[in-house]
């Protein structure tokens, strides 16, 4: 199955850099499966926007599977963005499992 994720930025700024670098680690290294990512500028297609109700950046969407999430700021926290989008997290070298980084879940649990 492929996940299909828009993140929505804002100009070339830093700020919109780190999201897209976070983001793109994230799904190189913590995703299960495979990723579509496409990245939307909203100072380039604003319709787009619009047509997502984007109101703040950065915006993750997460398109399939369906239902579709959304996730809002901050990208960092590695174990947030998967809980919050429902992503299977991929099995490190060595069959840990879990993320390798050590942020708790809104429950309270670790990955």
């Amino acid at each position: 199955m492929t996940i299909r994720l828009t993140l929505y930025i804002a100009g070339n700024t830093p700020y919109a850099d780190q999201a897209i670098a976070n983001l793109r680690h994230l799904c190189e290294t913590d995703v299960r499966e495979e990723v579509h990512l496409e990245i939307v500028d909203v100072l380039e297609h604003p319709d787009r926007a619009r047509d997502q109700k984007v109101l703040a950046i950065p915006t993750l969407i997460r398109e399939l599977p369906k239902p579709m999430r959304r996730l809002i700021g901050d990208l960092s926290r590695t174990s947030k963005v998967l809980f919050e989008l429902d992503l299977q997290i991929a099995d490190p070298p060595g069959g840990q499992g879990g993320t390798g980084d050590s942020d708790n879940l809104p429950d309270g649990s670790d990955l």
